[in-house]
Order: C-alpha cells, then structure tokens, then sequence
C-alpha cells in the first residue's frame, strides 16, 4: 500500500488506494485535507465555493463504521453509496448544518440537466478514514449517479425512526471513474479558482462532453471468500446475527421465511418465493422465480433456496451444499442463506466447477438487514418478533 507522508501532501498527486497521513498531535489539526486540498478540517460534507453559487471541489469522507447509515464502495462495479448528513430526528430533509444534503440535490439536478449543467458540478474526491490517527485513503474521483440505475434512483429520500420520531435522509448513489491518479496541476487549478481541465482524468471529460460513465472496476481475483470474509466484522454485527439465531433456536422450519426475507432484500427483482412444507420441499427449502427484464418481454428464471440456521462453530459444508446443487435444474440457481459461513472446501467447489449459487452468509446478512434500516440487534429483534412470530 502506498503510504504518502504528511510533509508530501502539500505536493503530491492523488493516487487511487494510497493512504494519507495527517500529522500526529492528537488533535483536529492533525487533519490531512487542509494541506492536501486545502480544506477544512472537519464534516463528512466539504467543498470550496459557494453552495448556492459556484462550486468548486467537492470532498466526501466516510469511516464506513456507522451501522444505521451503511455508506459502500462496491469495488467490483465502482459504485458507492453515500448517506446523506440528516442523521437524526428533528430537522427537515435539507436543514442541516453543513448543507450536505441540499448540496446533493444541487449535484445530482446538474447532472441529469444536459451538457451545460454538467458543467456546473465540482469534481468530488472521496475519502475513507484509515483507522488510524485522522489519516485517508484515497477512494477515487466520482460523478453522481450510475449507467445502471434509473433518474429516480441515484438519489433517494429515505425514511428513518429513532426514539419512535420518523425522519428523511438521502441515499445517494456515485460512479468512481476509472482514473488511477489525479494530477496536483488540476488539484492547484481548481484551488486557485481557475479549473484547468487540460490536466482532468479522461473519464472525468468523457462525463462532462456526453454524460457517459466510465467506472473503476476491480474483478475479484480469489472468487472464493474466506470464513473471516463471511463472519460478522465488528461486535454490533455479532450481536445482530445472535439475534437471529436465537429467534429461531430450535425451529429451523421457520427460518427458512426469514432466509426468503432476506434473499428478497439481496435481489429485489424476486417475483415469487415460496417456503415448501418441511415433508414435501423435495430438498429445497423454498423455490422462487427470478424477473429478468420488465414488461411482456421480461422472462422468469427458476431457483430454488436453501436456508441453514447455524451457530459456530457449525458451517456448512460439502454435504449441505451438494444437497442443494442435486436439486437444480436445467436453467436454474440457487441461493444459500447461512447464519455462519460456507466453509472453504465447499465454496471452491461451487466456484471451480461453476454452479450458480449465491451465497447469503453471515456478514451479507447483516449488511442487508443494516441497509434496510435495522442497524442493532434490537432493531432486528423487533422485526423478527413482528414478522416472524413463535407461532408461525
């Protein structure tokens, strides 16, 4: 990893991956963007300009740490998903300090408005804090929005509840662009108030001239991930998937409903799913149909799922998996949903001899269910009592 000192950030290009390091006074002047972008040292949400005038640079950061508002970077696809800063009841949509949201409205219109207003929106650097002292790595160079998702889509209010009070916020949706390093020459150009693009990326001009994306895009070199990978990252996490687990101790059966929630909330395009009896499932827990496409030309796809309510050190293995790929048929997938892992012989198995099944394990389960607003283990609790009751 590439590691550029605090006494280079004042010169020093800006390179997809490498990590910033700020000073080491133990306080808020340790911040490495004031010398690096010359901006300020604290928010999520910084730019230079005006906010209701030019704009000039945009800076987002993230500590990717909050459960309740789960900011992503898909590097697979370079998409990455940012919440906005209304985080807490009490305060309408764009009545926020730093303006952030009404900022994101402002960015996202301008994007979508034609050549000229694309113009108008600010080059955005995103950021993600290290873990260590106030130093960032460098996450890449965004433009709202993304080539597969629709005008209504990239930026979404979205409610929330905290202390029974409902309120909004936004998600939004960017596109990294497939540019590896930034130039200091564009960086003191757009600092000095006069953009350079002489010195902008090439995808960063394609972008403005025509508004196409040309994403960052980094395919998986193991396709197979390791038990660390699948299991719970932090102890919110752990208690999140000990709730499940302990809802459905001892009724396996009805698990399998909340493995078909939760396989809904990975792939929304689900048009049927359906929990077989336990004495009739054939092998498969629940069978569904897949909507590819919309429409009368739109086609279904069949799959079928297996769901499997474990607690460590218990995996699932070869045998488990082997059940469910016995089952498909010609055309079809499968989905595993596990409160563990799948253990390492049996993942590379599917992978090396290409059987199409998704793997729903532990850390995805929690992912999901923070992403759909259910960041605690109380919060998950409350909607597996609500939706999933002893008796059903």
């Amino acid at each position: 990893m590439q590691i550029i000192a605090v006494e280079q950030l004042s010169t020093t290009d800006l390179h997809v991956d490498a990590v910033y390091q700020g000073s080491r006074n133990g306080n808020a002047g340790d911040d490495p963007f004031p010398r690096l972008l010359s901006m300020s040292n604290q928010g999520g949400f910084r730019y230079r300009g005006d906010i209701a005038g030019r704009l000039e640079m945009l800076l987002l950061t993230s500590s990717f740490s909050d459960p309740d508002w789960p900011d992503a970077l898909d590097r697979e696809t370079g998409v990455f998903t940012y919440y906005g800063d209304n985080k807490s009841p009490g305060r309408g949509l764009h009545d926020t300090g730093r303006r952030g949201n009404q900022l994101l409205q402002r960015i996202f219109e301008e994007a979508h408005g034609g050549v000229e207003a694309r113009q108008r929106v600010p080059p955005i650097f995103l950021f993600a804090r290290s873990g260590g002292w106030r130093d960032a790595i460098f996450l890449g160079l965004a433009v709202p929005g993304a080539s597969d998702l629709s005008l209504s889509e990239d930026l979404v209010a979205i409610w929330r509840t905290a202390g029974n009070r409902r309120f909004q916020n936004y998600r939004a949706r960017f596109t990294v662009l497939d540019a590896a390093v930034i130039s200091r020459a564009w960086i003191e150009s757009i600092v000095a108030g006069a953009r350079d693009d002489a010195h902008a990326p090439a995808a960063w001009l394609t972008w403005q001239n025509s508004g196409r994306r040309k994403p960052l895009t980094a395919t998986r070199s193991i396709e197979y991930r390791s038990r660390q990978e699948q299991m719970p990252a932090d102890a919110d996490g752990e208690a999140m998937i000990h709730a499940v687990r302990h809802h459905f101790q001892g009724r396996p059966h009805t698990f399998e409903h909340c493995a078909a929630a939760i396989a809904r909330l990975m792939i929304p395009d689900i048009a049927s799913l359906d929990v077989t009896r336990p004495s009739r499932d054939g092998g498969r827990d629940a069978v569904g149909q897949l909507r590819i496409g919309s429409g009368p030309g739109s086609i279904l796809v069949d799959f079928a799922l297996e769901a499997k309510c474990y607690s460590p050190p218990g995996s699932v293995g070869v045998r488990d998996m082997s059940r469910l790929i016995s089952r498909l048929r010609h055309r079809q997938f499968g989905i595993l949903v596990t409160t563990t892992w799948l253990d390492l012989q049996a993942y590379r198995e599917i992978k090396e001899d290409q059987h199409p099944v998704i793997v729903i394990a532990a850390a995805d389960i929690i992912a999901l269910l923070r992403a759909s607003g259910r960041g605690s283990a109380e919060a998950v609790s409350s909607w597996l009592s609500e939706e999933f009751p002893p008796d059903l």
